[in-house]
């Protein structure tokens, strides 16, 4: 990615540029905008005047970043939900603070909904359903829901996205790309947290979200992949009357899994469900290697026949064979107390941002295996201990796969919706069946045969290009056109602090002769105070200027 022109982008989205540095300095994070430049985006007025946002005073770091994403709208709420499931990057007291964001979003008038889907779809909304409500029975920050009715009496649910959020969520996606790349260029000791990759990350996510039809495709890929399964229900699609701002699917009638009284009054058992759930996304993970990344609460239903539904696919985690296989080898080095099987793991599965101590890395692994290592199965909580395995990642500065952090954070979530159901429940105990069937597969003969005639096809690709590239350099060093490209860390941030201290250097000298300048003036016989005393003025405004500005940097 390229920063040369971020002046450019800010300057084309300057009004929502300047709301954004208007917010932070709001909130107190004047330093912030400092280092990184984006001061310079506020008018004057509202740099020198803004007012603290009240509750903000006194308040810590975490509670002032929650205020700031909620005061900056949606896209920037859902980045904050999105990174609240990276704690392998993000610190312990941030996450727990982002936990508590809440889109507060009001709906858009129905009749506007009711328009979008006939210009989308082309026809009169009489055209194209038998019934359709328009007060909506849901709102959120990309979209809502309204009920409808098809021609045969299928009850409906039409998912309207609302106007310009497409345009609107690029802008800011635009602005989150360049102030990251500011902030991991400006502030060095910001590098440890991924600012680019976090806004990658949610980059990645937002778009699969915003396009309704990715959803729509999504959705039917399970329908494919559990079409003989008894025990979920995917909603039906209807692609006719779906496009990228309007996704139609069937309607499903059913109990939330926190709604224990209508679940027990409808004669299912809850102990049941929360086995089913489980198998039922162990199976995504480990079978089919795509899983539901959200499976809270609001996005579970139990129908009457026990059938489990899944809603809402925006956000959707990938997982190949090679982490699973990571996955399955951490949890029988826990079982067999293997530390350096541990080891391995961790560091294969975690991409270092700063060096690594290898024997304090392997002293907190060793705890760790030591903590879960003859633990009853009956006993084991997969959630604390992936937690605790996260935690290992964070203290030594290992990023971990971002589909592999939401496929943890999916994980202690639905453990905690299967002990909402069931209080005894224990997801190792559903867990243990898929690790023993993939730790049989690894050792199936054909696998290893498949496996090693892999290997060597890659070794003789790998040899046969060797003397190509072999040849290829040679030549160049022949040539004397050998390269070799070096990148420079921190650079910048050096270059712009001997400019910032040679411009102040600059207005010193120039307030000290104006001064000395003046006071030469007035010891010469019949000079003007007209000419001093604005001199005078003129110098002092400039030094005082110069002391606040130093000492606004906090670098007296």
């Amino acid at each position: 990615m390229s920063f040369e022109y971020a002046p450019f982008r800010f300057l084309r989205n300057l009004a929502r540029s300047r709301e954004i540095a208007g917010v932070l300095l709001s909130h107190g994070f004047d330093d912030l905008l400092e280092r990184i430049g984006l001061k310079r985006y506020l008018q004057w007025g509202k740099r020198l005047f803004v007012k603290r946002q009240p509750g903000t005073e006194g308040q810590g770091t975490p509670f002032r970043i929650r205020r700031t994403l909620e005061d900056l709208g949606p896209t920037f709420i859902k980045f904050g939900q999105v990174i609240s499931t990276r704690p392998d990057l993000v610190p312990e007291e941030v996450i727990n603070e982002l936990e508590l964001l809440q889109e507060r979003v009001p709906p858009f008038p129905g009749e506007q909904a009711r328009q979008l889907v006939e210009r989308e779809l082309k026809h009169s909304i009489t055209e194209l359903f038998a019934e359709f409500e328009t007060e909506p029975l849901a709102a959120g920050s990309l979209g809502q829901v309204h009920r409808a009715v098809s021609f045969d009496g299928t009850p409906l649910v039409v998912k309207v996205r609302r106007p310009n959020a497409e345009r609107d969520v690029e802008r800011d996606l635009s602005l989150m790309q360049e102030i990251a790349g500011l902030i991991e260029r400006n502030i060095p000791e910001s590098q440890v947290f991924d600012p680019i990759g976090l806004v990658a990350h949610f980059t990645r996510t937002i778009r699969r979200e915003v396009n309704f039809l990715r959803e729509a495709r999504t959705m039917e890929q399970f329908r494919r992949l559990y079409r003989d399964d008894p025990d979920l229900m995917i909603p039906r699609i209807y692609p006719e009357l779906c496009t990228p701002a309007v996704l139609t699917m069937e309607f499903v009638d059913g109990y939330r899994p926190d709604d224990l009284v209508h679940v027990r009054e409808a004669g299912l058992s809850p102990p049941q469900l929360a086995a089913s759930g489980a198998r039922l996304f162990l199976k995504q993970v480990f079978d089919l290697g795509i899983f539901h990344g959200d499976p809270h609460p609001g996005n579970i239903r139990i129908l009457r026949s026990g059938k489990i539904a899944l809603l809402d696919y925006g956000m959707i985690g990938f997982i190949d064979d090679e982490k699973r296989e990571m996955l399955v080898d951490l949890i029988v080095a826990v079982a067999k107390s293997d530390v350096s099987l541990a080891v391995r793991v961790v560091q294969g599965l975690g991409q270092p941002s700063r060096p690594i101590d290898p024997a304090l890395l392997r002293i907190d692994i060793q705890d760790f295996v030591e903590t879960y290592y003859g633990v009853p199965l009956a006993q084991l909580r997969v959630g604390r201990m992936l937690g605790d395995f996260v935690q290992i990642l964070s203290s030594h500065g290992l990023r971990c796969p971002g589909d592999l952090m939401l496929l943890i954070r999916a994980t202690v979530t639905l453990e905690g919706v299967g002990r909402g159901l069931d209080p005894s429940f224990n997801l190792a105990t559903e867990l243990a069946p898929f690790v023993e069937t993939l730790v049989k597969r690894r050792y199936d003969p054909r696998r290893i045969a498949g496996k090693v005639a892999e290997d060597v096809r890659e070794l003789l690709r790998t040899l046969h290009s060797m003397p190509v590239s072999l040849a290829r350099t040679l030549d160049k060093l022949s040539r004397d056109d050998l390269k070799i490209q070096l990148e420079h860390r921190s650079l910048d941030h050096l270059i712009s602090e001997f400019d910032r201290s040679s411009n102040r250097v600059v207005v010193a000298l120039v307030v000290a002769a104006l001064v000395v300048s003046s006071s030469l003036i007035i010891r010469s016989s019949g000079a003007s105070p007209w000419i001093t005393i604005p001199v005078f003025a003129l110098s002092g405004m400039l030094g005082i200027w110069l002391i606040y500005g130093v000492l606004r940097s906090g670098r007296l």
